[in-house]
């Protein structure tokens, strides 16, 4: 199945991306010099990121420190954003630089309506080319051109969180436990019908069990529907609704370490893990206001300083294999070498068999 992919390391043994060492080879120099000085001309980079606000905080200072350039953070979620670039687009009005986003909108409004400049061709740091420096061992292109859209995350996802005043996690021991009329209208989900948490999660359902397995999950159960992951975070939280998908992960972590009741759930002896990009993949837009700022941007998220900085406020399993993320993640999120898991950012898994789901859950849904 060619969304299912093996969680490698670049070992030894393993014959890892650019045989030449660019430690030692100083060709790249006069470019990057260059770059660097063009970008400082510039003075400013815009790019639209998540809303989290520590990452709205960190990167922008780490990024200002660094290079002396600010970057004007445009702060929400891509699907609402990408409506306004398209509008923009449409008059001549180019505005912003720099993407770092889902898989939803990139692969399926950005990358297809020609919105995006090549990303591997710019990537001069060393630091960054040098393949050994990648758990894939190279940098990480999820388009089918293998060069515009540059994943830096790769972290194994809970599957959903139990509110355990409701509901014991040993009641939960398969997926198929789900279906047990006990948990009827006790379940919360992301909307499957639109793209997003709700359409990944739907998707992976119906890869490893099958439609019937949709109409009872999401009709017979009646699970309450949101498209706001906050709303989702409350239900569960109260404990109105004990079971929830698509949840606020990085807040219920906060407030399980204050001692709130709540349980995540990564493995079921019958859901394989399933591995997610979140919202770290970055991409370069074309006639960026800011074209050299921009590449400059690109090639520090990617490199070990500014993805660790990225890493750390977002809670994502970096591509990278020279940070040391168990200082700040949890073991249980990072994916285990060798291991077989469901790639939920696979290019058909997004473009091919969730817009297929999504058709069939509208239609027993009465969606319109």
């Amino acid at each position: 199945m060619r969304n299912l992919v093996k969680s490698v390391t670049c070992g030894v043994f393993m014959l890892c991306f650019s045989a030449v060492s660019w430690a030692q080879d100083s060709s790249w120099k006069p470019a990057w010099d260059k770059l660097v000085a063009d970008a400082k001309k510039e003075g400013k980079v815009v790019i639209i990121a998540p809303p989290d606000p520590q990452v709205r905080e960190a990167l922008p200072t780490a990024f200002k420190a660094k290079y002396g350039i600010t970057v004007e953070y445009l702060a929400g979620r891509s699907t609402e954003t990408a409506p306004r670039l398209r509008t923009e687009r449409a008059s001549g009005i180019y505005s912003v630089d720099v993407a770092l986003s889902g898989n939803q909108t990139m692969y399926t409004v950005f990358y297809p309506e020609k919105m995006l400049d090549p990303v591997k061709p710019v990537l001069l740091d060393p630091e960054v080319t040098d393949g050994s420096k990648w758990k894939s061992g190279k940098p990480w292109f999820m388009d089918p051109e293998d060069k515009y859209i540059l994943r830096l995350f790769n972290t194994l996802g809970a599957f959903f969180y139990v509110n355990t005043d409701k509901v014991k996690p040993e009641e939960i021991r398969t997926f198929r436990d789900l279906l047990d009329p006990k948990w009827k209208g006790k379940i919360a989900a992301h909307d499957p019908t639109v793209s997003g948490t709700g359409s990944s999660d739907s998707t992976r359902f119906y890869v490893q069990f099958g439609e019937d397995f949709l109409k009872k999950f999401y009709v017979d159960q009646k699970p309450m529907i949101a498209r706001d992951r906050r709303q989702l975070t409350d239900a569960l939280v109260r404990g109105a609704y004990p079971i929830a998908f698509g949840v606020e992960d990085d807040d219920l972590e906060r407030l399980r370490q204050e001692g709130f009741p709540l349980y995540p759930v990564y493995g079921l002896s019958d859901l394989q893990g399933s591995l997610s990009a979140g919202v770290g993949q970055v991409a370069l837009f074309n006639h960026a206001p800011h074209p050299n700022a921009a590449k400059l941007f690109v090639n520090w998220i990617a490199s070990k300083e500014g993805l660790e900085i990225f890493s750390r406020t977002r809670g994502g399993s970096p591509t990278r294999n020279d940070i040391d993320e168990l200082k700040f993640l949890p073991a249980e999120v990072i994916p285990k070498p060798g291991i077989e898991y469901l790639d939920s950012y696979g290019w058909e898994f997004t473009t091919v068999t969730q817009q297929k789901v999504r058709a069939y859950l509208k239609t027993i849904m009465q969606v319109n």
